[in-house]
């Protein structure tokens, strides 16, 4: 028998239309609070839709799941521990380069199912930007839909397509993520050996992503897997990750979570040279 209750988180930047969809979604029937242990709001709904119960949460509007703010914390730690079915991620159509960022990091998660909404796609073709909606899709290989959520254009497909992927019951995809340089991902890959027999087992996070957050000295990663992990798996993990980092500062002179913020906007701008074009009006 289908689940009857689908829980649905609304991802974004800041001003991206995100808590207009969600009230175009939700209307009246929101509730209103914080975060447990934080004053950051927390907004949910709840509607029937398709036969089916669903739960909105309203993530806090944020540029990327680094945690240098306590709402990149909650965002991320709600999709990482809550994982619910679906994480819509509202791209702001008219600031697609920027909005990547936080895309492709949700895409990176491996966690729960995404789905893109590029939204204020009337805003961009105002502005004589062109984005290949299709071609996006097959290259980050997410669904990508576009909508204009003060219009309410677009939401029942986007709530149709999220009901969709819950229904089908498919593993998150595994295609096409931010592919690092050569020595970024041998360095990923070491990681990636130690890590795998243990987060399955212990029920942490993707492997992958988990070794990137080491390279990158995630405070929270590391924080999670001192409490998780036993000292005689985590000592030689810790050792390894910092010869790793060490390797990877003098091969680039640079810290390696700079180098790799630096490739994954390297990897969206080659997105964008192929799904965006501007003409001149």
């Amino acid at each position: 028998m289908p689940q009857a209750e689908i829980t649905i988180a609304l991802a974004g930047n800041p001003n991206s239309g995100k808590t207009t969809i969600f009230n175009t979604i939700t209307g009246t029937r929101q509730k209103v609070g914080n975060w447990p242990g934080v004053t950051v709001e927390k907004k949910e709904g709840r509607v029937k839709k398709y036969g089916y119960d669903l739960n909105i949460i309203d993530l806090p509007g944020i540029y990327s799941l680094t945690p240098f703010s306590i709402e990149e914390i909650v965002a991320r730690d709600y999709i990482l521990d809550d994982c619910p079915d679906v994480v819509i991620d509202i791209i702001d159509a008219s600031n697609l380069e920027r909005s990547l960022y936080l895309a492709t990091q949700l895409r990176e998660l491996g966690r729960s199912k995404v789905l893109f909404a590029l939204n204020m796609s009337d805003v961009a073709r105002a502005r004589g930007f062109k984005i290949d909606a299709d071609k996006l899709s097959e290259l980050l290989d997410v669904p990508v839909l576009e909508t204009v959520g003060n219009k309410n254009l677009g939401i029942d497909t986007l709530l149709q397509r999220a009901i969709e992927m819950v229904k089908t019951g498919a593993a998150p995809p595994q295609g096409r993520k931010v592919r690092y340089s050569k020595d970024i991902e041998a360095a990923i890959e070491e990681l990636e050996t130690l890590l795998r027999p243990h987060v399955l087992a212990e029920g942490l996070y993707d492997p992958r992503w988990t070794s990137v957050k080491l390279l990158e000295n995630d405070s929270v990663v590391l924080k999670r897997l001192r409490a998780t992990l036993s000292e005689d798996i985590l000592t030689p993990l810790l050792e390894k990750t910092d010869d790793l980092r060490r390797t990877l500062q003098a091969r680039y002179n640079e810290d390696p979570e700079i180098v790799l913020t630096d490739e994954r906007y390297g990897f969206i701008a080659g997105i964008m040279k192929e799904v965006f074009t501007t003409s001149s009006r």
